[in-house]
């Protein structure tokens, strides 16, 4: 295998990123449904493909799939002529549709080319749209389920993709997020912010147990802090996602029975052995949300850690999260899914993260998309829902020009996207007919 240093840094999309304004106009462009209006029930539609990459490792052939009300209802060998209405993908590769387990929905650049803050001159309308930007450009990228975690205002957000109202993957959220200072940080406090997060609505418990890379990773979360919240968390039916950078910190949170543990740059072979041991889900990232720092230094650049000393870590820490894939996807039995903490600047350019994972951290091309779509789907608790090409999942299907499990870089040349039975998006070869 090619040594990691030498290996060229991964391409972006070779789709012009769309700046601000044309996200927003770009989106009310879709926004075809009044308010609290619902499709139109849609008559079943037959998609043709060369090839189906199932979402569980295994791959078929000449395949046609029979979708009606959102759900997949048949897959059989293809044969005659392709029923009326169907969609002919040509050589295009079918596959279930790409599932993030770690972004950022609200983070956007302003029309200023600087991250939005509060007070910075944006009006809510505005902020609204730009959100609705970002989860258009995810949604035609090819991910249709992701996890934004770690702000308060996702509600209205994925509320109304979940209803159809507007266009984009569908949406969970944590709705805010705490840390070893919430409450005053004992762990009553802790138990209680995690009642209040469930009762506001929240699908998931985002917990903060480290500093973040660019203050070093420390551990921030005592063991009895993170046994109360992500107990508590389990105790009324949710999942917990906690970011931890150091060894010590992914540790605890998988001694706690925390769901999912995010990021782990610093983790050794003892710690990935102990999330082996504890069936913990690990999302470690391997460049994404690094480089889109490092390339757009402007936007970011005097907020809070983003300093010189802050960029510093940044790309210190790179090298060591290319490796720490490859170890990860080397660990048999390690539940290693796929999130790419996508903030500001990169929505729409996930799939570059698999690119990463694959041509620099050396992860199987196939077992990244497993990461993408079966594996992130259990570690949703959707496991039964969505992440497969199968009879009774959701009909949330996506073709690439190209194989990915052969060609990695096929993923970014998404040109096909069904939700629930609805396209989004078909500009490939293959015609409707």
């Amino acid at each position: 295998m090619t040594p990691i240093s030498r290996l060229p840094r991964i391409a972006r999309s070779s789709a012009t990123p769309w700046s601000p304004a044309a996200r927003v106009a770009g989106c009310l462009a879709l926004l075809a449904l009044p308010a609290g209006a619902q499709p139109a029930a849609r008559p079943s539609i037959v998609l043709r493909a060369a090839r189906v990459i199932d979402g569980t490792g295994r791959t078929a052939r000449n395949q046609d799939v029979t979708v009606q009300g959102g759900r997949i209802t048949a897959m059989r060998p293809s044969a005659g002529l392709l029923p009326a209405g169907g969609i002919d993908l040509g050589t295009r590769t079918l596959l279930p549709g790409f599932i993030d387990t770690h972004v950022h929905l609200g983070w956007y650049i302003t029309d200023k080319a600087r991250l939005h803050e509060d007070r910075d001159g944006d009006t809510p309308e505005v902020s609204t749209l730009q959100r609705a930007g970002n989860a258009w450009a995810t949604l035609r990228a090819g991910f249709t389920t992701v996890q934004s975690i770690g702000e308060a205002d996702n509600a209205v957000l994925r509320d109304a993709i979940n209803a159809g109202r507007i266009p984009g993957p569908r949406v969970l959220t944590s709705l805010g997020s705490l840390n070893e200072r919430t409450g005053g940080g004992t762990p009553d406090s802790l138990r209680a912010a995690v009642r209040r997060f469930k009762a506001r609505g929240a699908d998931v418990i985002k917990i903060f147990a480290s500093k973040s890379i660019r203050d070093g990773g420390e551990a921030t979360m005592t063991p009895e802090q993170l046994d109360a919240t992500c107990g508590e968390s389990k105790a009324q039916g949710l999942r917990s996602v906690v970011h931890a950078h150091s060894a010590e910190a992914v540790q605890r949170a998988a001694r706690a029975g925390c769901t999912q543990v995010e990021h782990g740059v610093f983790a050794d072979d003892a710690t990935r052995a102990l999330l082996t041991q504890r069936g913990t889900y690990f999302d470690p990232q391997c460049g994404l949300v690094f480089h889109n720092y490092l390339d757009n230094k402007p936007w970011f650049e005097g907020i809070g850690n983003y300093n010189a000393a802050g960029f510093a870590s940044m790309e210190q820490a790179i090298p060591l999260a290319e490796k720490g894939i490859g170890l990860a996807a080397a660990t048999p039995t390690l539940k290693l899914v796929f999130g790419t903490d996508a903030v500001a600047g990169a929505h729409g350019r996930n799939a570059e993260e698999l690119v990463c994972r694959v041509r620099r951290g050396g992860q199987p091309a196939m077992d990244a998309l497993v990461s993408a779509t079966s594996r992130a789907a259990e570690s949703l608790g959707l496991g039964q829902e969505i992440g497969r090409v199968a009879v009774g999942y959701a009909a949330d299907l996506i073709a690439t020009d190209g194989d990915p499990s052969t060609q990695i870089e096929a993923s970014q040349r998404v040109s096909f996207v069904m939700k629930a039975g609805q396209v989004y998006r078909n500009e490939g070869t293959g015609a409707r007919r």
